[in-house]
């Protein structure tokens, strides 16, 4: 007495590697069990669930199946809209906080949070849960995205792809992530480098951390990182 857990090509690296080739996993029938608990147990966190159906008819997740039953999973269609608080990302994505904080996105992020304090905090303030920790996504019932790829530049296109955020790049603190503010050169002078006091004339500073920014020696770097981000999100 079994049921089919069969997945889109698109949710097929999320079994284990012994059912990845064709696709789908066999789960012993339970009576009792609803569709997102088949859906969770062959590996896949439902924040990344779209369209489900059982025997080619679409059921919501709350349904039950029967014995032999094949149960079918699309993905989440992309792009989704962002929660209206932003972003929260997870211990381990610190350099994909600073690129979304770059691009003037609301990307709130600590290097000792743990799972309990994510998921208060994603919550609270009304956040996307980033995380690479499928199994987080499932203990949680926050809003939340399994964030692909293993480079900052993949985990970036993925999160772009997958909600089409409105960017404003260089608004923000890359430390903290607060707005930033215009300064006169003459508030921040003796903060500054000798060559970079000679050279820049434009400044913006924290408000929160005080960190002061210029269009500086890794502006090239910076401008080809906002230009694939605003080209992807079609701004």
């Amino acid at each position: 007495m079994t049921v089919l857990v069969r997945l889109d090509p698109d949710l097929r690296w999320l079994l284990a590697p012994r059912f990845r080739a064709a696709g789908e996993r066999p789960l012993g029938h339970d009576p009792d069990a609803t569709v997102a608990h088949l859906v969770q147990a062959a590996g896949v966190p439902l924040t990344e669930v779209g369209r489900v159906r059982v025997d080619g008819e679409p059921v919501p997740l709350s349904a039950r199946t029967r014995s032999g039953a094949v149960l079918e999973v699309d993905p989440v269609p992309r792009p989704q809209p962002a929660a209206a608080g932003g972003f929260l990302l997870d211990v381990g994505l610190g350099t994909l906080a600073r690129r979304l904080r770059l691009l003037g996105l609301d990307a709130a992020w600590s290097n000792d949070a743990d799972d309990a304090n994510l998921a208060a905090r994603a919550a609270a303030e009304d956040r996307v849960l980033l995380t690479q920790d499928r199994g987080l996504l499932m203990r949680r019932s926050v809003p939340g995205a399994l964030v692909r790829g293993s480079r900052p530049d993949d985990q970036l296109a993925d999160v772009l792809d997958r909600f089409a955020p409105s960017l404003a790049p260089l608004t923000r603190c890359t430390a903290c992530g607060a707005p930033l503010e215009p300064v006169p050169k003459a508030e921040v002078a003796d903060r500054l480098p000798p060559g970079t006091r000679r050279t820049f004339d434009d400044f913006s500073r924290c408000p929160v951390c005080g960190r002061v920014y210029w269009h500086g020696a890794h502006a090239r770097r910076i401008e080809e990182l906002v230009e694939r981000a605003t080209r992807q999100v079609g701004g």
